[in-house]
């Protein structure tokens, strides 16, 4: 165990654990798009059954004929196509998916390029097509914002572009059917084209449509622009979920609303007191040599999910993992009132946890686990150490008196070595920490590798 507490910091990151965080990263952002789709396609349904509700409902005011039911009952059918959507959606390029859009977008075509079959109206299909309909692709575009990718944004205005552009050609290969009609016209316009054009049930007013063509791609290509930016801010939203994930690994709640709150806390170097709890399985390699691998870790995960939950219980940062123990902080990053009481709380909670952990293993028949447990208080260094993989570090020699008082319960037969500083300090902090002294048996003074002078020290629990 003192090994690890004279690097006392963490160890540096490896090529393969940021491979590791890079597939957790990708993991959270693929969940958070997909959560994205799927309530932008749910939204972007409704939106469509509302469109094409007030739609319906404006119709029959708008042309108030029998002739008018053709179109109802293709909003029927616009809305059954949406519901289709629902039912095919998933996350990534889905052929079903495009297929249905495409659906969309031509059959919107057809209604506006073709004559309405039901119609009383003898109308040449250049007239049809010059209403002035093409206004409602932009609903179609408008609900593609919600749920889709931006290069499917993209491939609806390029799609609608193409179709509204074969229509204009299919338009203008119709026979004409009201010749006498444009003679007269023409008749009437003399020289003014412009104004012939305008009037012509024959004119297709290429102009026009290419100008429609135009501000459609415009600002499909625009709207893709703010999908992209919505995407990469739902990415990054949740790669900031994931980063406060990773900090209620090692923090307690109420510092991890704080560090999230802070832009960057662990830049500046600095020295402050904390108690260091370290803790350890006695005998664990023992143990583990006569337990399958999926044993050995079993227990550890139960090991390791009790004292992670004292730790955090007790306002505490967990430091870090140590094979079978670990090593916990408090008073980092910020320090607080009750830092020592906490640690010297937290690690007599562990000490029960691991009792009532033994109480179950011996009514199934396992053999129990011995834990020991070392605290001081002291100066420690804090900071960010590393090159390209920063990692929150507290160095110094707390860490390591900590660590060897851990190590030196083995000699005097105890379950937790307190040191006297830390002892002090809860005292000063709480006076419930002064009453539970009675716990604790005073030992000789003990000299301790790294101080100069030899300290007294606490014990509690008796090791058996």
């Amino acid at each position: 165990m003192s090994s690890y507490a004279e690097t006392a910091g963490g160890s540096v990151a490896t090529e393969a654990t940021g491979r590791t965080e890079a597939i957790e990263t990708n993991r959270f952002a693929a969940k958070a798009l997909e959560d994205h789709k799927r309530e932008g396609l749910y939204l972007a349904v409704r939106a469509r059954w509302v469109a094409l509700a007030v739609i319906g409902v404006m119709l029959p005011f708008l042309n108030p004929n029998p002739e008018v039911i053709y179109y109802q009952v293709l909003l029927v059918a616009f809305a059954l196509n949406g519901w289709a959507q629902l039912k095919v959606w998933r996350v990534g390029q889905s052929r079903a998916e495009l297929f249905l859009m495409f659906i969309d977008l031509a059959l919107m075509t057809l209604i506006i390029v073709a004559p309405n079959p039901f119609s009383a109206v003898d109308w040449s299909a250049t007239m049809q097509y010059r209403f002035g309909n093409f206004i409602y692709f932009f609903v179609f575009l408008a609900g593609a914002t919600l749920s889709y990718s931006w290069r499917t944004v993209v491939a609806m205005g390029t799609w609608t572009s193409g179709l509204w552009a074969a229509g204009a050609v299919w338009v203008y290969l119709q026979p004409l059917e009201q010749g006498a009609l444009s003679d007269a016209i023409k008749a009437a316009t003399g020289e003014d084209t412009r104004l012939f054009e305008l009037l012509d049930p024959h004119a297709i007013m290429f102009d026009l449509r290419i100008q429609e063509i135009v501000v459609f791609l415009i600002v499909a290509a625009t709207l893709a622009l703010g999908v992209r930016r919505a995407n990469e801010l739902v990415a990054k939203q949740a790669a900031a979920e994931r980063a406060r994930t990773n900090l209620s690994r090692y923090f307690s709640p109420n510092v991890v609303a704080e560090l999230s709150q802070n832009d960057d806390p662990f830049n500046r170097v600095r020295t402050q007191d904390v108690a260091v709890l370290f803790v350890d399985i006695v005998g664990f390699s023992g143990f583990a040599e006569n337990r399958s691998p999926e044993q050995t870790i079993a227990t550890l995960r139960e090991f390791h999910a009790r004292m992670e939950n004292a730790v955090f219980a007790h306002n505490g940062t967990l430091d870090k993992y140590l094979g079978d123990g670990l090593m916990a902080t408090f008073g980092t990053p910020f320090t607080g009132d009750r830092d020592a009481s906490n640690a010297l709380s937290c690690a007599k909670a562990m000490v029960e946890l691991v009792d009532q952990w033994n109480e179950q293993r011996a009514s199934q028949g396992e053999e129990p686990i011995r834990a020991s447990f070392g605290i001081h208080y002291g100066p420690a260094t804090l900071g960010d150490i590393g090159a390209n993989r920063l990692e929150f570090a507290v160095l110094g020699n707390t860490v390591n008196v900590a660590s060897r008082l851990e190590n030196l319960t083995r000699a005097l037969g105890c379950k937790l070595l307190v040191s006297e500083d830390a002892l002090k300090r809860a005292g000063q902090e709480t006076a419930t920490a002064l009453s539970k002294l009675g716990d604790f048996r005073k030992q000789s003074a003990q000299k301790i590798r790294g101080l100069e002078k030899p300290i007294t020290v606490w014990a509690y629990g008796t090791a058996r």
